[in-house]
């Protein structure tokens, strides 16, 4: 058998090239996603500040919470932190009181702006600098190169890279900010790390007093604890004693080796747990389309060998030597495109990385880790993937009994087999009752979405279930326009429908692709524009406040002062964590988190308030969306059991419930309480209302109060772009999904409309021989894939609403999606373009030949 699968693709490599470029695109997918992901798990920065200290004690960057599966079974889950801990002073007493404990070194730091004149200079990678005491610097590999140390609370040192950019050296004035007006510094010296290497994170150093002039009260403590260990103390010993004395402190660890970077570097891990998430949404969603799609030109290759396949049941081969031919000729294609399609993997892998980084998913030095699994993965994936999909597409010619074998070939069957019909009829009435359930019980956020992801799978396998059966339906409804066209739309009538499993070929694949990518799509454009309404309806401030690395937060108590001014409040914005539930099934979620100043928040915000009073905010309570208290199954005087941004857990009191959560944040906590409890300790942006008929008036002392804050700038309304900047980085990743989902289709239509025009050569011969010229049959041809691509689209686009209704009823509470027109004509243009021509290519070369010739050649 395996002799003969090979023999049968050298002699029909045309049929195979489809699949072989199907199995190619997904073994270059999964193994781009396999190296994501193995990247996600272990990537980290080799230390820098730290590479000296063989122990960093700091906090966890995510956070352990116990969930309960849906079989009351009880597992941890983690999430990402995106802030850093700050611990108290005190604990390195306790550090250095361990065996083997030579000394303990605290880093103490904060993120600062750092202004050369009137510019503002980042720091590597686009990073704010981070300004550490002169103490921790003995920590890692930096060395004073010029100047000397800092002396007092007026000085500063520079990484010399910093320095270089910022055109600055020792003796130089510098203004740096923080939570307060800009305050000048005298550079003192430079340093630089050990080999002359350009550190990953720009820092500076200073004296503990210069750090007590600009960091906040809150913020005293240290960000980590470098533990250097006494001769012939070994530094797992003494991870394992210091461990047992932070018994209890969960938001507290100790790093060691390689995991330094990752103490010292914390955006390292948020970006790694989103390209862990991204990764395997990606590669999940691209294996779902790659079966449809594989089992879809594997059919029909299969179905065009018919009565190659017929003959060999006829000459006594048994149905399981059939499926092993099948098998072993799907098997050998799979290995080579799982093979070939892992370099291709690479570059993809590349790609994505320099795509992320552009749209804030990851840091912009984030490296992929190469190693040998995820392409031993991708390329068994591959074989396996292959081998199924021929599995399936071989039941039907493998039953044929042989005497009825070459009798059966002759002909498609008429009708569906009543198998298929059942379960597509039972597929169809979930789904109505999915929907029904959806949007007649009006059913909560988090219920609607699982209903809505639950009937997209439904009814794209009811789909490709009753393809011909949906193919027949609509064009009985196109059939009559045809006809009126002329003669070549008769003939096109009369060949779709007397084929309807020939075209339901071509417009199944056609229907998964408008309904999937549809429904992805307008998914994302409806969220984005309930966000933009809501932040347009929700801003009640006429004044906003803003700067790129952040507003300090003495603006917004200045701003409150100013003549005419009604309202102020600093927006600052973060992350908390806890346990939500969907469909019965707890996971640990991240939601977003402002935090606003709670006498000024009804004067700057409208949240939309449903149930509760947003008036009793305080740092003890918290106001949850409506999409959070889904999530979290809270209500009005339930008690929230969170972790904030920095693993601090919070328990408080939920005073209300609103409606605009989209556009502003899940979770509405106290200004100060947030502020506390973030890396940078600055502000997103401060809005403010004015008294009524002092609108000119106040604009005008709130710009020249902005210009005592470099960088910062006054405008009359929030940017809805930088509100939603996470959405639309998801969206963009959906997006991609899409667009593969796409590609996948552009091979499953080519493949399927040219092996459909070139099994009609003698048909075509045929209708020339009668009298039908050249012209006729391309016109014919034009008629039947216009046909096709619009029974795709109308089938698409109906299997596409229900779930997009229920989607918009979660996000905006009526069943009407944002669908914009562009939208639709991206994705209906791209597939009827496929469509066309998958079709009319092969027509042209055809009619190439002469009909005498084309009526007698082999099939």
């Amino acid at each position: 058998m395996l002799r003969l699968a090979l023999a049968t693709l050298r002699a029909r490599t045309g049929p195979f090239t489809a699949t072989f470029v199907a199995l190619l695109l997904g073994a270059a997918v999964i193994s781009a996603c396999g190296v994501l992901l193995e990247s996600g798990l272990r990537s980290a920065p080799p230390p820098e500040r730290y590479e000296k200290a063989p122990l960093i004690v700091a906090g966890r960057q995510h956070a352990e919470l116990d969930v309960q599966s849906a079989d009351g079974s009880t597992y941890r889950s983690s999430q990402p932190l995106p802030e850093r801990l700050v611990l108290p002073a005190d604990l390195a007493a306790d550090l250095a009181a361990v065996d083997g404990v030579a000394s303990v070194v605290p880093d103490r730091g904060t993120a600062v702006r750092l202004l050369a004149g009137d510019r503002t200079v980042t720091g590597h990678n686009g990073a704010s600098p981070q300004l550490h005491n002169w103490g921790s610097r003995t920590l890692g590999g930096f060395r004073l190169i010029t100047g000397h140390q800092p002396r007092g609370a007026h000085e500063v040192v520079l990484d010399a890279d910093l320095a270089a950019r910022s055109g600055l050296r020792a003796g130089s004035s510098v203004r740096l900010m923080t939570h307060a007006a800009p305050v000048t510094f005298e550079v003192a010296g430079l340093v630089a790390l050990d080999g002359g290497r350009t550190p990953r994170q720009s820092v500076l150093f200073a004296a503990d007093s210069a750090l007590d002039r600009l960091l906040p009260d809150a913020a005293r403590g240290a960000y980590a604890f470098g533990v250097l260990t006494t001769p012939g103390a070994t530094p797992s010993a003494v991870a394992s004693d210091i461990e047992r004395t932070l018994r209890g402190e969960r938001s507290v660890a100790v790093y060691t080796g390689g995991d330094r970077g990752r103490a010292e570097f914390t955006d390292v891990a948020v970006g790694a747990a989103r390209v862990v998430e991204l990764a395997t949404g990606i590669g999940g969603n691209v294996l779902l389309v790659a079966v449809f799609v594989l089992c879809a030109t594997t059919s029909l290759a299969v179905r065009h060998r018919r009565r190659e396949l017929a003959l060999l049941r006829a000459i006594g081969t048994t149905p399981r030597q059939l499926h092993t031919m099948i098998a072993a000729e799907s098997a050998v294609a799979g290995l080579v495109a799982g093979v070939l399609g892992c370099p291709l993997g690479t570059g993809v892998v590349y790609w994505l990385s320099a795509q992320f980084a552009g749209r804030g998913i990851v840091p912009p030095d984030f490296r992929p880790v190469i190693g040998p699994i995820p392409f031993l993965v991708a390329v068994v994936a591959t074989v396996l993937t292959a081998v199924v999909a021929a599995f399936v597409a071989a039941r039907r010619a493998a039953r044929v009994r042989p005497g009825e074998a070459l009798g059966e070939a002759a002909s498609e069957p008429a009708r569906l087999g009543r198998g298929r019909v059942v379960t597509g009829g039972v597929l169809l009435a979930l789904a109505a009752a999915v929907c029904g359930l959806g949007l007649g019980y009006r059913a909560d956020f988090l219920t609607l979405v699982g209903l809505a992801n639950s009937l997209v799978l439904l009814l794209a396998v009811a789909a490709a279930v009753l393809g011909p059966l949906l193919t027949r339906a609509a064009i009985g409804l196109l059939a009559p326009l045809l006809r009126r066209t002329g003669v070549t739309g008769w003939l096109a009538a009369a060949n779709t429908r007397s084929a309807a499993v020939r075209t339901a070929g071509a417009v199944t694949p056609l229907v998964l692709a408008v309904s999937f990518a549809a429904t992805v799509v307008f998914t994302q454009t409806t969220q984005l524009s309930q966000s933009a309404d809501e932040i347009r309806s929700g801003t009640v401030a006429d004044h906003v406040l803003t700067a790129p690395s952040g507003v300090s937060p003495q603006l917004a108590r200045r701003a409150a002062e100013v003549p005419g001014v009604a309202a102020a409040t600093g927006v600052v914005r973060s992350k908390a964590v806890g346990v939500g539930s969907l469909l019965g099934e707890e996971e640990a979620v991240s939601l977003s988190a402002q935090g606003v100043e709670p006498r000024a928040l009804a004067g700057t915000l409208d949240l939309d308030e449903r149930d509760g009073d947003l008036s009793a905010l305080r740092r003890d309570t918290v106001a949850l969306s409506a999409t959070a208290a889904s999530w979290l199954g809270l209500d009005v005087g339930d008690r929230a059991h969170l972790y904030l941004g920095d693993g601090t857990a919070f328990d408080g009191k939920v005073i209300a419930v609103y409606g605009r959560g989209f556009g502003f944040a899940d979770l509405t906590f106290d200004h100060d309480l947030l502020l506390s409890h973030t890396t940078e300790a600055v502000d997103r942006s401060v809005l403010v209302r004015s008294a009524p008929g002092s609108a000119d008036a106040a604009a005008r002392q709130l710009s020249a109060l902005a210009r005592d804050y470099p960088g910062t700038a006054l405008s009359g309304a929030l940017a809805a772009d930088a509100q939603v900047e996470e959405q639309r980085a998801t969206a963009w990743v959906n997006y991609l999904v899409v667009g593969l989902i796409i590609a996948y289709t552009a091979i499953t239509v080519v493949n399927t409309q040219a092996m459909n025009t070139a099994a009609r050569r003698r048909e075509f011969a045929l209708l020339r021989l009668t009298g039908t010229d050249r012209s006729q049959v391309l016109s014919m041809m034009r008629r039947e894939s216009l046909t096709v691509v619009a029974v795709g689209a109308m089938v698409g686009a109906v299997l596409a609403l229900p779930p997009l209704m229920l989607i918009a009823t979660a996000l905006t509470g009526t069943a009407v999606p944002t669908a914009p027109a562009l939208g639709w004509l991206a994705i209906l243009g791209s597939t009827a373009v496929l469509a066309v021509a998958g079709a009319m290519l092969p027509a042209r070369l055809m009619l190439r030949t002469r009909p005498v010739d084309a009526i007698g050649m082999k099939e």
